[in-house]
């Protein structure tokens, strides 16, 4: 499914979904609460309903292809169709596709996973992210007898209440700089939750090292993203990773790295890049081959929480479809091509695109700045990349002209997330690049782009 011959030479405006996406969505406010399955669905103002996908292109129901830099939330490093993970997907479909038992796939894609990364010496597999992080906490608090959990604020982690505790943090509720508020993240979340949570800065060192200190006797783990999508998709500072790290190893606190968002920062993941040495961390997206899957893995120490060798572990952890043929076999064949050229080409391609949009926007004498690393880039409406989300987080103007960039970027052919992490896929070249930069400028030279204003 390639892009259209003429693609960056057409530039338009029609933010209408088209008839078959529009006839859809009724249907589907029908039996969904909102007309959708996942609050993280884009709509503007219904969504794009998808027919297919081939490489790193999808097709809606109504005919339109579109670049996806979405990729269903970085899944798709691939992107659509990938045939080594097609092909023995098929094959296995016609053997079975769950059972009580193991099977031999679960153990080559778990050794690959420890062979590859430092400090991941054990790892058992769940379904989601969400089960990852929830493990990876139930098995840090396990290991030390203690609850509370730290977290950097403005970080996504998932649907368990100790790390979601940020994710509804705004100006008007996030408190002082030095020591930023728990916040629920849904009415009716246990005032239980929010004692249990410390909340730290990302990229202030010093305000982290007094939190964990003051925090010591009751705080299991701290939950860190190494390059957090949601709070801006910034670089740790080394002060920052050897501050955190050093205070926690100390006061005999576990480091859990989650990196089922940010994996695909390096053949070793993003703890490895960024010189963290976790006890835990959590996987998922990239390593299921566009199923789903998670994982929980770290020190066989920590790990052994999960031992059942000698009765009753200290964390029973279970899963109906947990580590399925599915989802192991698909990991595997997508894994295995994701070797240190594919990395590496992918950071190159990342490169140049981050390049791209900087330049476009000096050019255009925008206030706008890139953040990202290796295959991740966002786009911010700020004249100077943000350290951390407070300094992401968008006003009213600038979040309008987020949605109008998104926007723009789909009418013209390009699927663009809105206020979190774009990707590249493997399928990807040189022309796919300059076609997004192309469009950046375009959008650039709108009003939108300029103003920030409707268009």
């Amino acid at each position: 499914m390639p892009a259209p011959s003429n693609r960056l030479e057409t530039i338009f405006i029609d933010p209408h979904p088209g008839p078959r996406s529009a006839e859809l969505f009724e249907r589907a406010r029908r039996v969904f609460p909102d007309g959708t399955t996942r609050v993280t669905i884009e709509r503007d103002p219904t969504p794009c309903y998808a027919a297919g996908g081939e490489g790193a292109y999808f097709l809606d129901v109504d005919g339109a292809s579109y670049l996806d830099l979405n990729a269903n939330f970085t899944t798709l490093i691939h992107g659509h169709g990938f045939a080594p993970v097609a092909s023995v997907v098929e094959r296995q479909l016609h053997s079975g596709t769950c059972f009580a038992n193991p099977t031999e796939a679960e153990i080559a894609l778990g050794t690959l996973l420890c062979e590859r990364v430092p400090q991941l010496e054990r790892i058992r597999f769940v379904n989601t992210g969400t089960e990852a992080v929830m493990f990876a906490i139930k098995a840090a608090r396990a290991f030390t007898g203690r609850s509370a959990i730290a977290t950097i604020e403005g970080a996504y982690h998932g649907a368990y209440d100790w790390v979601e505790v940020t994710q509804a943090s705004t100006p008007d509720n996030w408190g002082p700089a030095d020591a930023p508020e728990p916040v629920p993240c849904y009415r009716g979340m246990p005032t239980s939750v929010l004692e249990e949570a410390v909340v730290l800065r990302f990229n202030d060192a010093d305000g982290a090292v007094g939190l964990l200190k003051a925090n010591a006797e009751r705080l299991a783990a701290v939950v860190i993203d190494p390059m957090p999508s949601r709070a801006g998709l910034v670089a740790p500072e080394p002060a920052f990773v050897s501050a955190l790290q050093e205070t926690a190893r100390a006061l005999g606190i576990l480091i859990i790295s989650d990196e089922v968002l940010s994996f695909r920062l390096g053949y070793r993941g993003s703890a490895s890049r960024y010189g963290l040495e976790p006890d835990l961390f959590t996987l998922g997206k990239i390593i299921g081959g566009g199923f789903p899957i998670g994982a929980v893995g770290g020190r066989t120490e920590i790990m052994s929480v999960f031992d059942t060798s000698r009765g009753r572990p200290l964390l029973p952890q279970g899963g109906t479809f947990s580590a399925n043929p599915i989802s192991m076999i698909a990991g595997l064949a997508a894994m295995e091509a994701l070797d240190q050229a594919a990395f590496e080409r992918l950071e190159a391609l990342g490169d140049k695109l981050r390049t791209g949009l900087e330049m476009a926007a000096r050019r255009a004498d925008a206030p706008f700045s890139i953040t990202g690393a290796a295959s991740l880039f966002r786009i911010h409406p700020k004249p100077t990349p943000p350290r951390d989300f407070r300094e992401a987080y968008c006003s009213p103007a600038e979040a309008r002209t987020m949605k109008m960039m998104s926007r723009f970027f789909r009418c013209n052919g390009i699927i663009l997330p809105d206020g979190a992490a774009a990707c590249l896929s493997t399928p990807m070249g040189e022309a796919e690049i300059a076609e997004i930069v192309h469009v950046f400028e375009a959008f650039l030279a709108t009003r939108g782009g300029r103003e920030g204003e409707a268009l």
